[in-house]
């Protein structure tokens, strides 16, 4: 497999991996490359807009990035010897910043409805009101987070509310996202487009699938996952998703319909 490997993937491989590395090593030095290079929310204080492409570069751990890399290795390798190096690039750049941009816009909606939420309580602080709040959003909040507004709520004091509130949104925005997953799903895409009917195998399941019910049953698993938006849940489905679709889009742009390989 390594001796096969092309250009462009071989130079991701080694900027993913190195990045890795240096983030470890960065560490040391009390200097944080996620919180530099990760893609935050838009009215984050650490967000920049170069980190729309600097985040898919990073991951947040040594899984992360074996997963994100052996299946850029598996499907970019053969993507890369049909499409030729520049497209290639192009097609995984652009699939990553679909991701982010669809993430953020599902971010955006997420948010400016917590807000909506939130401002329902502060006008009307009643019971059913705020258990909607901490319950319904409780992925925005900690017990240390729930208790403050428990004791800002039973004192009423409007200003104590909000301040406690803002403070856990502000927490929620400055989460970073990272990792290649977005481009990753482009390219599963891509792969199950253009040979629908080549035999993939899943790891503890014994029996290999077509790589077009891959692609639908992953892609339907990551919708539903990220609608049910579950607390604790720290994977961005919807980044998933946006590469799946930024890819079609792509694909079928360049193909003009005409796109099965095999």
């Amino acid at each position: 497999m390594f001796r096969n490997l092309t250009p462009v993937v071989k130079n991701l491989l080694i900027v993913n991996a190195g990045l890795l590395v240096l983030t470890y090593l960065l560490s040391y030095a009390g200097i944080d490359l996620v919180k530099i290079l990760g893609l935050f929310y838009f009215k984050s204080e650490y967000f920049m807009p170069y980190q729309f492409v600097s985040h898919m570069f990073m991951h947040g751990g040594l899984v992360h990035l074996l997963f994100n890399m052996y299946a850029l290795l598996l499907f970019g390798s053969i993507l890369e010897r049909i499409w030729g190096p520049k497209r290639f690039l192009f097609y995984y750049l652009f699939t990553g910043l679909g991701a982010a941009a669809l993430h953020t816009a599902v971010n955006w909606y997420l948010i400016h409805d917590f807000y909506s939420s939130v401002q329902d309580f502060l006008v009307h602080p009643y019971l059913e009101n705020f258990q909607a709040l901490t319950q319904g959003y409780s992925r925005y909040f900690n017990q240390d987070a729930v208790s403050q507004i428990i004791n800002n709520w039973q004192s009423y004091d409007k200003t104590a509310l909000r301040e406690s509130v803002d403070n856990a949104l502000q927490a929620q925005m400055n989460i970073p996202t990272v990792g290649a997953s977005g481009a990753v799903f482009g390219l599963l895409l891509a792969f199950g487009m253009m040979f629908p009917n080549a035999p993939l195998g899943i790891i503890f399941i014994p029996v290999r699938i077509k790589a077009k019910w891959f692609v639908i049953g992953y892609g339907a698993l990551e919708l539903i996952s990220g609608i049910r938006n579950a607390s604790g849940d720290n994977i961005a489905h919807f980044a998933h998703l946006g590469g799946m679709i930024f890819g079609f889009i792509l694909l079928k742009i360049w193909y003009k319909g005409n796109l099965k390989q095999q």
